[in-house]
């Protein structure tokens, strides 16, 4: 009894280690365990109502707040499952259709995912952690995708785009570590509309890779920055390493008014592609209210740690333009999280000089 009641301590504590704010890893890994931590504080509540039938007041505190944290938790969540409204107004045109791809660097099973590629035929392609000899496996999509943009790193973030339509307006930026790219370009949507495609991996927090998620944090809301400064239609896709409810997130999509084709559809959780229990939404898509996703699946495994994302996109019939509206401690939130961000990739060159 005493185990179940240790463990019911950490799991409704830890829950809320998000809600301080701090950017190390350790307090922002329970956000990407949202899903998981619902089914064994589930199972917690049960074993303590079973085994601990004779109530103690100590274990009906307990109950209770293990009760409340799942409440908690599935606020987060339940907007993007399917019992959720979708956001989407109906859509106008022949869609643009993208596919989204984390897939390895250390995978070599190319061909398995180029029979990806084949199969959802694609307008647009991102490919995520590629390097050279990636490049040099994918270069039969040339024939069909001969618009290229190619950032091709042996640090697991490369990154290659194809596209079957003409790009504009191209830019390989660094906008917060010196080796994590992301790509900015125009491409020709619905009906000749020009829509921006920003195609984006930044590095998660974690013991391997940065220790706090400030610079991933700083990326997406640098992102944000220039989103407002757009005027386009746009379209932000790939292997965010964070979860769709995590503050940061929250807050890009606010500044941006930038929607969610998850919300009222499911989840799509696409990491790991190998452990069914031990699954996050990593991979997404945001897009402007002026845009509505129409078809949206999660891809058969190709080799990789990731499943990849396909998506159609449509223009949005009647749809209002984006009106982002930040409070002044909100900015100035996004402001503090954007010079954490590069303080942290100055301090973590600095220690690899």
């Amino acid at each position: 009894m005493k185990i179940v009641q240790v463990l019911c301590i950490i799991f409704i504590l830890g829950s809320f280690l998000p809600a301080l704010d701090q950017p190390h890893w350790f307090f922002r890994t329970p956000d990407f365990i949202r899903l998981q931590t619902l089914a064994i504080q589930l199972v917690l509540l049960i074993l303590l109502i079973y085994m601990g039938w004779r109530f103690s007041l100590f274990n009906w505190i307990l109950a209770i707040a293990l009760a409340g944290t799942m409440t908690y938790q599935l606020a987060k969540v339940l907007p993007y499952s399917s019992l959720w409204k979708h956001q989407s107004g109906p859509p106008m045109g022949n869609p643009i259709s993208i596919l989204g791809a984390n897939v390895l660097q250390d995978n070599t099973n190319y061909q398995a995912f180029m029979d990806v590629v084949h199969q959802y035929n694609p307008d647009v392609v991102l490919v995520m952690e590629t390097n050279q000899a990636w490049e040099d496996a994918l270069t039969p999509l040339e024939q069909d995708y001969p618009h290229t943009v190619k950032i091709p790193l042996d640090n697991y973030y490369g990154m290659h785009l194809y596209s079957k339509r003409p790009l504009k307006n191209v830019e390989k930026a660094f906008q917060v570590e010196d080796d994590v790219p992301s790509i900015f370009c125009v491409v020709e949507g619905p009906y000749q509309v020009p829509i921006q495609l920003i195609g984006l991996h930044p590095a998660p927090p974690s013991p391997t890779e940065n220790d706090t998620s400030s610079e991933r944090d700083a990326e997406l809301l640098l992102t944000g920055k220039r989103l407002q400064e757009s005027g386009i239609p746009a379209v932000v896709f790939g292997d965010m390493n964070d979860v769709v409810w995590s503050r940061t997130t929250r807050l890009f999509k606010k500044m941006t008014d930038m929607m969610d084709p998850r919300v009222g559809r499911g989840f799509y959780p696409t990491y790991h592609a190998q452990y069914f229990f031990l699954r996050f939404p990593l991979d997404h898509l945001f897009h402007t209210p002026d845009l509505v996703v129409g078809k949206m699946e999660r891809t058969p495994e190709f080799g990789s740690d990731h499943f990849a994302m396909y998506y159609e996109i449509h223009l949005a019939k009647g749809a209002p333009k984006p009106d982002p509206e930040l409070e002044p401690e909100e900015e100035q939130e996004v402001d503090e999280i954007i010079e954490e961000g590069k303080e942290a990739s100055k301090v973590k060159e600095r220690e690899e000089e």
